[in-house]
């Protein structure tokens, strides 16, 4: 029951974040700049100003699907954003090359998520089933002498959901450090006037606080699990 009432809770301040997110993004959609700049031409302006030749801007399809690739040295942005001209897209697009300057500086917080990425998709991907086999171990192996069971294997389970929760954390400074290096930026060159600058703040805001409820909702069942393994343990 604690386990589906922290998933509850996490789903319901997501979904509340994540509408408040949605609704901020259309409204400051209607936000036009008075420069005319496509989120591509935003995109491309601050790669230059900040002396990076070696990434390309491009489309990608869908909706909320912008990223910077590292691998590649792409700067993807979704269809909406790679044309539209006004606050919302400047944000996302300039927030974006955030990750390319930081890439280009070397921004350690940026370079420990990379190292990380392989082993999350790992685990990522395996610890439900191990967490659920874990559970299933103690059960079947409860007896007199160990009333609790084997918790070897949940041991493994909750130590795949602290690697996905530890990238959930480190995430958390990556992102705000690129919105910080997309607002200054924006500001300091004048790129956008000082009320499309709130639209573009505000926005970077509510995207920024999907991945603090993410980490928390992270952290809430990772501390769950734990739970039950010292419980096991202790008894």
């Amino acid at each position: 029951m604690g386990y589906y009432i922290i998933i509850g809770v996490s789903m319901l301040v997501s979904w509340w974040v994540s509408s408040r997110l949605k609704s901020k993004f259309e409204y400051y959609s209607n936000v036009h700049l008075r420069n005319g700049l496509s989120g591509k031409e935003v995109a491309e302006k601050m790669l230059r100003d900040n002396g990076i030749n070696d990434v390309q801007v491009i489309s990608v399809p869908g909706q909320l699907t912008d990223h910077y690739n590292p691998a590649d040295k792409t700067v993807n942005l979704s269809e909406g954003v790679y044309m539209q001209r006004n606050a919302a897209a400047a944000a996302v697009a300039a927030h974006e090359c955030g990750h390319a300057v930081q890439h280009a500086v070397g921004y350690s917080m940026l370079n420990l998520r990379s190292k990380l990425v392989p082993v999350v998709n790992i685990t990522s991907n395996l610890m439900q089933f191990v967490l659920i086999a874990g559970i299933g171990v103690m059960a079947a192996t409860r007896s007199i002498e160990n009333p609790n069971g084997n918790t070897a294997v949940l041991a493994i389970g909750v130590a795949m959901f602290a690697m996905t929760t530890l990238f959930a954390f480190v995430t958390l400074p990556v992102e705000y450090d690129a919105s910080n290096r997309a607002m200054k930026w924006l500001k300091d060159t004048g790129t956008v006037t000082q009320e499309e600058f709130v639209g573009v703040q505000d926005s970077l805001k509510w995207a920024a606080r999907t991945y603090v409820v993410a980490a928390i909702g992270s952290l809430a069942q990772l501390i769950y699990w734990a739970s039950l393994l010292l419980g096991g343990r202790r008894n």
